[in-house]
Parts: structure tokens; sequence; C-alpha cells
């Protein structure tokens, strides 16, 4: 799968690490990136220390070989799934954020580290009790996204990434561009 490439990658922070050549299958989370529970967005996710702990104890990556970026594994399968031709990971009460063998071996550091953060965004708020695939609305809608992309847009603004960067970051490919743009202004990033 390719990588999501811009002219100037920003450098993940000190101490993300990912390792790209974990094989295929299920895997703790600290397993694929290890350290990521004693990095500084770590603490801001979850304060708590014993539920962080547990958070990353509890919380696993599959690795999957298909062309695809990250989502958190339902725990049964979506009402719209099937209608979208949607096959989805499911892991019912077992929290597994799925991620595509290609997106983790090939995307840069940046890409990544921002994407398992908002991904677990995700983790926490379905263990807040969240609907992460809520009906009757669209992507952009769901304050869950919402809420991730803006944890993630924080982080990366106090590592000094630019709104050019977090704009591309914002543009996936499953929403329109007038729908980019709803979620630029939900997170407060300039459309230019």
């Amino acid at each position: 799968m390719p990588a999501k490439r811009r002219e100037k990658e920003p450098p993940a922070p000190d101490g993300f690490r990912v390792d790209r050549k974990i094989p295929i299958g299920r895997h703790p989370i600290l397993a694929v990136f290890p350290g990521l529970d004693r990095l500084p967005p770590a603490e801001r996710l979850e304060p708590d220390p014993a539920k962080r702990e547990k958070l990353f104890d509890a919380t696993c990556v599959e690795v999957v070989d298909q062309d695809m970026w990250m989502y958190v594994a339902p725990w049964d399968i979506p009402p719209f799934a099937r209608r979208r031709g949607w096959t989805p990971v499911v892991t019912p009460g077992k929290d597994c954020i799925v991620v595509g063998a290609g997106h983790l071996r090939e995307s840069p550091a940046m890409l990544l580290f921002l994407d398992i953060y908002h991904e677990l965004c995700h983790v926490l708020q379905r263990q807040g009790g969240a609907n992460l695939w809520e009906p009757g609305l669209s992507y952009v809608e769901r304050w869950t996204e919402v809420e991730a992309y803006r944890f993630v847009v924080n982080e990366a603004r106090s590592l000094g990434v630019d709104d050019g960067y977090l704009r591309e970051y914002l543009k996936v490919e499953w929403i329109s561009k007038k729908e980019h743009g709803q979620l630029l202004a939900a997170v407060g990033v300039a459309e230019r």
C-alpha cells in the first residue's frame, strides 16, 4: 500500500518507535509500538497511571495483509458495513487496533504516530460507552472522530507541525471536499 507522501515529512517525536517487520497477525500494542505508553501523549490521553497501564496492557494490534490504514476493530459488524462491502476484523469484547501491513511498513513515522494515538482515543471512547459507528451521522459529524482528530492535531502542533501538513493528514479518502472543510473547521485547522 502506498503511504501518503508529502514534500517534507515532519519527524516523529523522540522515543516513538515502530517494529515495521512484525509479522501479520495479532500482537500486544507495545510489541508493535515499543515505549508508546511512556511518551508524553500517553499521559495526556489517560492521566491516571493505573488506567493507562491497563489500556496499553489490554490493547492489541492486528496487522493485516490489506491495503488500508488503521481502525479500531468493532465488537460486532456495524450495520452499514455490509452495504459498503466492508468486512472488518471483529474482536468481541477485546480492544484491538487493525493496521494494514503496508501502512505499518511504509508510512512515515509521523503519520503512524498520529494514527495510533487517534485510534487509542477511540479505544478509550468506546470503553466510556461511545458508539464509534453512530448511525445517521457522517464521519465528520461524529463527536468521536472530531475528538480523536483534535487530540492528534494538538499533539502535532506541540511538535511544531504546521497546518499545511495537518490539512493533508485530515484529507482522508472516504470524505468529500466539503466534509474535509467541515473537519478542518471542527478541529481548528485553517483551510488555507
